[in-house]
């Protein structure tokens, strides 16, 4: 694998897994109070486009790392739009 590779996919990594932690505490609180929705909607809509990017380009990476993202992402949203 070249450097260039490897940089990609720590950054898929380090970009995806952020969202974990928040995802934890939204879950467990069903508090999103702090979270602003409409940069949550915002945010879900661009990572949608990347992951349709990236399935149009083939870039499976791009397209996994998006697709993980938006789970991610929707799950907060979801939380902020149900429980406000």
């Amino acid at each position: 694998m070249q450097l260039l590779d490897l940089i990609g996919y720590a950054a898929a990594l380090c970009t995806t897994s952020a969202y974990v932690p928040q995802v934890l505490r939204v879950w467990r609180t069903r508090s999103t109070h702090d979270i602003s929705l409409k940069m949550f909607v915002v945010l879900v809509t661009g990572i949608s486009l990347w992951l349709t990017y990236g399935i149009l380009t083939s870039d499976w990476p791009l397209a996994a790392a998006n697709s993980v993202t938006l789970m991610l992402a929707s799950t907060i949203l979801y939380f902020k739009i149900r429980h406000g």
